[in-house]
């Protein structure tokens, strides 16, 4: 799902990045008119229909309508994907909400979220051995990826069982060791995520005691652009959404095209055709653009980014100078703001979805 794991040196890359943006004169760029784009995605569930759409030729056909050329590169270690759209390499990327707020926008890169693609709804999992419930992981190591929407969802976890963060000591792990670690019968607690989470849950005694499911709508899957590249090249807005939601009303038929795609998808991923639809499953896509935009424009979106930027401040990943929670500014449809109004830098953007829900792409 999406690697998070490796984010020790977070804040030193962040302002590497950042300052090579700018010795580039890439702003000056991304503010210019343009026809060739590069679009970053990794592996999960809900981003495999961009590299599918891509490959099936729907990218193209987008592609001419509008006049622009989109390469969309896959980059397997997920934060190092999102480490090269903030340093703009990329000029999107498809990324999760707490990272789009605590990565590119915490560095102070304006970033749009033009499409609401899916949220986890059970591809992430707080999972015990020898117990039925949250409350069974008091006083226990827990093994995850530190800082990542793992420690998020563990937070909730204990957060809906009278419990904090402190009644539990986390060990940091690696998404590709995470699997292998919880098989030891010393570690008796783990979050991870799909398809982690399948292998683990077979470790006997092992129970999914709290998911994403539990919060739906809080872990969000998004295609975010570089602002400033959207404000002068609108069409890469109307191709993406062009691409996206063609892509959504194939993979959702359910006949023998659909399942042909969605059996694609998962060659692309590297996993079996039931493996994949296991993990779809698990994950709400937003394959229609009017359901995507009633989610976009919903309070319950404020009340979640409230929610990831209050957890994100007090683990201290908007950086050393930031003195409170609203260090970082947010937008959200009609004009709704979070934090600091002089310095939004994470913007949902619903013009591109309300095109596709209105039939004008």
């Amino acid at each position: 799902m999406r690697h998070l794991a490796r984010r020790a040196a977070r804040f030193l890359l962040i302002a590497l990045a950042l300052a090579v943006t700018a010795c580039s004169g890439s702003e000056e760029d991304a503010s210019a008119p343009r026809t060739d784009f590069n679009i970053g995605w990794s592996i999960y569930a809900g981003w495999m229909p961009w590299p599918y759409a891509q490959q099936a030729g729907i990218v193209k056909k987008w592609e001419d309508k509008y006049g622009v050329k989109i390469k969309f590169v896959q980059v397997n270690d997920y934060i190092e994907s999102v480490n090269q759209y903030t340093a703009g390499k990329l000029d999107g990327v498809t990324v999760a909400n707490m990272d789009a707020l605590t990565i590119p926008a915490a560095g102070g890169k304006d970033t749009s979220a033009i499409i609401l693609g899916d949220y986890s709804n059970g591809n992430d999992a707080v999972l015990l051995k020898g117990a039925d419930g949250v409350a069974g992981i008091k006083g226990r190591q827990v093994y995850l990826a530190e800082l990542s929407v793992s420690h998020y969802l563990l937070a909730r976890a204990l957060e809906t069982s009278g419990m904090k963060l402190t009644d539990v000591k986390t060990v940091n792990t690696s998404d590709a060791d995470i699997a292998a670690a919880f098989a030891s019968p010393d570690v008796t607690a783990a979050v991870a995520w799909n398809p982690q989470v399948t292998t683990m849950k077979g470790v006997a005694g092992t129970k999914a005691v709290f998911t994403s499911a539990d919060i739906p709508g809080e872990i969000l899957d998004l295609m975010v652009v570089d602002t400033a590249v959207l404000k002068a090249n609108p069409n890469l807005g109307k191709a993406l959404a062009g691409i996206w939601y063609e892509t959504m009303s194939l993979m959702a038929r359910q006949d023998a095209e659909g399942a042909a795609a969605r059996a694609a998808m998962a060659k692309l991923a590297g996993t079996t055709p039931e493996e994949f639809e296991g993990q779809l499953a698990t994950t709400f896509l937003y394959a229609d653009p009017k359901a995507a935009l009633m989610a976009m424009a919903s309070p319950d979106l404020v009340t979640t980014m409230t929610r990831v930027r209050d957890f994100s401040f007090a683990q201290g990943l908007f950086g050393q100078g930031a003195r409170s929670a609203d260090a970082v500014g947010m937008e959200f449809p009609g004009g709704t703001t979070l934090g600091d109004k002089a310095a939004i830098t994470l913007r949902f953007d619903p013009t591109y979805m309300q095109l596709a829900a209105d039939g004008k792409l």
